[in-house]
């Protein structure tokens, strides 16, 4: 079985993802894996998965929308609703709202009920390195060298609607994805209502309790910075710019699982 995952290819940090994907797919199950650069429609239409990588996420949805790319972007990810993951750029482009950004400044695809607050830690001189628990990777693997630069954070889970998010378009500032339906049963089936959490970065209260000092433990989740809503995948990090392979192997493994899935409902 061939699986063919595609990487846009716009504008960022798209060679970088190719090259660990190679790398990961000696880690993954075996399968005729193929990996190309996402430029056309007709590229995308061949993808059983697409990356978003990391970049400028105005850019990358400016260029798409030129390219006629920016409604089969939206027709993969919410209406075929394949396996799509976004890292940094990628996950402000796959939210259904974003904040700070001007109306019609920029375009969102969508397909994962959060909003994202754009540079969050601050200007390209402020980009960190630090070591970041990631459960699902293994109850036993060794934290992950997330690389973070001019990164979003997920602001707040949205609840679940197949239609626009009505009430963040009465915010300030903020942009909002536009509707789309599955195509079929088989796309639905893909999907999930809700948004796992999957990553967290240690916030200020974690920080203060290690001090010995109260919290409150509302405050205590600390930046949300990977997420997971059926068959989306978000990462406020860059995996693509460390040597690291793992969470590629992860979501190729993902990758295989929605693709035989789709093979058996649409039997």
């Amino acid at each position: 079985m061939t699986i063919t995952v595609g990487v846009l290819a716009l504008q960022g940090a798209f060679y970088e993802h190719i090259q660990l994907l190679k790398k990961a797919a000696d880690q993954a199950p075996p399968s005729e894996w193929q990996f190309i650069e996402v430029r056309t429609p007709q590229e995308l239409s061949t993808c059983d998965g697409l990356v978003l990588p990391g970049g400028e996420s105005t850019t990358m949805s400016l260029v798409a929308a030129r390219s006629n790319l920016l409604e089969p972007l939206r027709d993969f990810v919410k209406v075929d609703r394949k396996p799509t993951w976004g890292t940094c750029a990628g996950l402000i482009l796959l939210a259904e709202s974003a904040n700070r950004t001007k109306r019609g400044g920029q375009d969102l695809i969508g397909g994962l009920d959060v909003r994202v607050n754009r540079n969050h830690f601050g200007r390209q001189t402020e980009s960190f390195q630090g070591p970041l628990d990631l459960p699902f990777l293994g109850e036993d693997a060794a934290p992950f060298p997330a690389v973070f630069i001019r990164a979003p954070i997920v602001e707040k889970i949205l609840p679940h609607r197949e239609g626009i998010q009505e009430d963040e378009t009465r915010l300030d500032e903020t942009v909002v994805a536009p509707s789309r339906q599955a195509r079929d049963s088989v796309a639905e089936a893909a999907t999930a209502d809700h948004v796992e959490v999957l990553a967290t970065l240690l916030g200020p209260a974690a920080r203060n309790a290690t001090e010995s000092r109260d919290i409150n433990p509302d405050e205590e989740v600390g930046d949300i910075v990977a997420v997971r809503q059926g068959n989306v995948f978000g990462t406020s990090f860059h995996p693509e710019l460390t040597g690291d392979a793992r969470i590629h192997a992860w979501w190729l493994r993902q990758v295989q699982s929605a693709v035989l899935k789709r093979k058996k409902l649409g039997q």
